[in-house]
């Protein structure tokens, strides 16, 4: 069985199928359609394969010629009837992994996936979960799912994890270009999901389980939250001692050993750094070991919004002003400059926490113009982006600049706003500008 599964590989027969066609999902589509391979998408939102059959990309940083190479390619379909998943011969599920109003994982996309999948499987299929989760996903909730009917993982059909590593409008680094961990449930699904990933990554790091590789991610950005959390605890630090911390990681950065720079910021956001470490907290208290840092880094990190209210009731104060009533004008609402991505975004929490304290707040963002249905703050669903900014600027009483896309034109900003709270270091000391 393995040898044939390996020999379509090589021959670029296998048909691969993708769950979950978001920022994910959609590029590891893209790129085995590229490889050669018949590609099959699938996804609950008839709108996203309405789109994708049209050959119209909804991410923006997806290009349209890539959407349009794989929907006129005559290798390539897409369906919310999970049903075709038979046809495939390797299933990437590639879902949401958010965490519940507790702070606890929600396994339902998992789930409600291996759910949909598990009247088709068959024999010989390759599952590959890619979507971020604790150590132990793979085998223990996954698995049971997918061998429902019968089949057994390993022997009937292969089954490994390799968790996502994208960084959307990364100028170095695209999918293919991102060496690419994996984990086997056993030997012989190790094999083929290292050979498969192998046609189209550029170097594969195979590793000795699926729980290895699951905690692999999990470091990743357990890694980056806990040095976030370090220098926005600096910069609390500095501010109160009148030094700029980002002068200061500027000339720490200069030391060639020793030290990575990381940068503060507004509070984290996306689909990773925010939720990720709470996954392996969760998991730790089953095994009776604490995770102090992990605790304590997600503690700073979810207060760095206060603190940028703080200052900006701060700066209103100092220049007799009063924040109740005040208009305030939110620049960005992605959580990561230059991309359309709003998940986690600390701009939805700073907006809150100015309204609590009678503030009028607008946003303006041209990578997302309206405000979609989401969970966490159905309250702005339809809120649209300002639009015209360098016209309606002296309208604001502030300009608070949490996400600073390339696109804003800074110097006109620095020039016309009577005042700017720049939790981003994207402009030049002034009269009106407040680091925050």
């Amino acid at each position: 069985m393995i040898d044939a599964f390996l020999k379509k590989i090589t021959d670029r027969e296998a048909v691969i199928g993708v769950v979950g066609l978001g920022y994910v999902g959609l590029p590891l589509l893209i790129e085995f359609s590229k490889a050669g391979f018949k590609v099959v998408g699938f996804d609950i939102d008839e709108t996203k394969i309405s789109k994708l059959k049209d050959g119209i990309s909804y991410i923006k940083h997806i290009s349209q010629p890539d959407i349009q190479n794989m929907s006129n390619s005559g290798k390539f379909e897409a369906y919310t009837d999970f049903s075709y998943s038979s046809e495939c011969d390797a299933i990437l599920i590639c879902v949401p992994t958010p965490l519940t109003k507790h702070r606890e994982p929600d396994m339902s996309y998992i789930k409600d996936t291996g759910k949909f999948l598990q009247p088709y499987v068959r024999k010989g299929q390759l599952f590959s979960l890619e979507s971020t989760t604790y150590p132990g996903t793979t085998d223990e909730v996954l698995k049971p799912i997918l061998e429902e009917n019968g089949l057994v993982a390993g022997k009937d059909f292969y089954l490994s994890f390799s968790p996502e590593r994208e960084d959307p409008c990364n100028p170095k680094y695209s999918t293919s270009t991102i060496p690419k961990v994996v984990g086997g449930y056993n030997e012989d699904s190790l094999k083929v999901a290292a050979a498969l990933y192998d046609t189209v990554i550029c170097e594969i790091v195979p590793v000795s389980s699926t729980a290895t590789a699951e905690a692999t991610k999990l470091m990743e950005n357990i890694f980056r939250s806990v040095n976030i959390a370090l220098v926005n605890e600096l910069k609390v630090v500095f501010d109160n001692m009148g030094i700029n911390v980002w002068e200061v990681i500027n000339a720490a950065k200069t030391k060639p050993f020793g030290f990575m720079p990381f940068y503060p910021g507004p509070g984290l956001g996306g689909h990773c750094i925010p939720i990720d470490p709470f996954y392996l907290t969760w998991k730790a208290y089953e095994f009776e070991s604490p995770t102090r840092f992990i605790e304590l880094a997600g503690e700073i990190n979810t207060n760095m919004p206060k603190y940028v209210v703080h200052r900006t009731l701060e700066a209103f104060n100092d220049r007799k002003k009063v924040l109740n009533g005040g208009k305030i004008l939110i620049l960005g609402l992605a959580y990561k400059k230059n991309i359309d991505d709003m998940r986690e975004s600390p701009s939805f929490k700073l907006m809150e926490l100015l309204e609590s304290k009678g503030a009028i707040v607008d946003y303006c963002d041209p990578y997302c113009p309206e405000i979609p249905n989401n969970r966490h703050y159905p309250e702005y669903a339809g809120k649209k982006t300002v639009e015209n900014l360098n016209e309606k600027i002296n309208d604001y009483d502030a300009i608070l600049i949490s996400t600073a896309h390339d696109c804003f034109d800074y110097e006109y900003i620095c020039k016309h706003a009577s005042l700017i709270i720049d939790s981003r270091n994207a402009v030049p000391d002034g009269a009106n500008v407040v680091r925050a």
